[in-house]
């Protein structure tokens, strides 16, 4: 066999192998990586690369050397599940660098951190000021956890409004010119209502690279065709319309009607709309 066609022989087995080592450890491991499971990652990789480049090198013994180290994240991680204990040998614990607003130096120094790292973490965070801050760890993964003071926090919608709604993820309901039915189906719409909504804009299926819908049951739709736009909707300027057409009946009765009471009624009838469009038309108008 040529040496090139053993290389990529040896390389695609080896990628197909670390692939499902990979799929098999989980994501947890992709986004976050402990100490032990650090030094792992380096010494397979460098295991893997040896094995696809080397010939001379056994490539059973390589791929039993590289399920031996794989194995072991797999074996900790399991044990690190079920023993408190065991897991904060393997992963560590997190240190607190500042607690009540005060900074505990000898954490900073047992973390070998230095107060210009620690100035540097936060303004990487946006906070120049130490004396904003209530609270701050460093995290087992090395990530700088900061609570700031009460009055340093930025206001929330839930702070000026104590009612707040539910907020709802916006869900994707096309995807490559295809429908998510389940998608759909989690918001409580249908195909049929889709269809509406595409025709509507004047849109194909087809032409729909991606559409999501959110909370209020309002549709996004990004085409294909960059230079083709979907049809803007008229719902809103239509409501704005009607609800002026019937303030406007409503007040041409209050004047025409013929008992004094239906002229009341009328009038009425006529303040409450005027409140309600007055109310309404900078959502609509949004």
């Amino acid at each position: 066999m040529p040496q090139w066609i053993e290389i990529v022989v040896r390389s695609f087995a080896i990628i197909i192998g670390l692939f499902l080592i990979t799929k098999l450890l989980g994501k947890k491991q992709l986004s976050k990586l402990s100490f032990f499971e650090y030094i792992v990652g380096i010494t397979v990789g460098d295991i893997a690369g040896t094995l696809s480049m080397d010939r001379d090198l056994n490539l059973t013994n390589g791929v039993t050397s590289i399920l031996v180290w794989s194995l072991f994240p797999l074996v900790t991680s399991q044990i690190s599940l079920r023993n408190k204990k065991f897991r904060d040998f393997v992963e560590g614990n997190a240190t607190v660098f500042v607690r009540d607003g005060k900074i505990l130096e000898h954490n900073l120094k047992k973390e070998k951190y230095t107060i210009d790292e620690f100035l540097e973490q936060l303004r990487k965070k946006d906070i120049f000021c130490v004396d904003d801050i209530e609270f701050a760890t460093l995290e087992s993964n090395g990530d700088l956890s900061v609570l700031l003071k009460k009055e340093k926090q930025p206001a929330t919608y839930g702070d000026l409004h104590a009612d707040a709604p539910e907020q709802i993820e916006p869900q994707t309901v096309i995807m490559d010119g295809e429908i998510l039915d389940e998608p759909l189906a989690q918001i409580g719409l249908n195909r049929a209502w889709l269809d509406a909504e595409l025709e509507k804009r004047n849109v194909l299926l087809d032409n729909v690279f991606l559409a999501q819908v959110n909370a209020w049951g309002e549709m996004c739709v990004d085409l294909y065709n960059d230079h083709i736009k979907a049809a803007p909707l008229k719902e809103r300027v239509l409501t704005i319309v009607t609800l002026e057409k019937c303030i406007s009946d409503l007040s041409f009765l209050s004047v025409t009607a013929n008992s004094v009471e239906n002229r009341a009624f009328y009038q009425s009838a006529m303040t409450s709309l005027e409140e309600l469009s007055r109310k309404l038309r900078p959502l609509l108008k949004g």
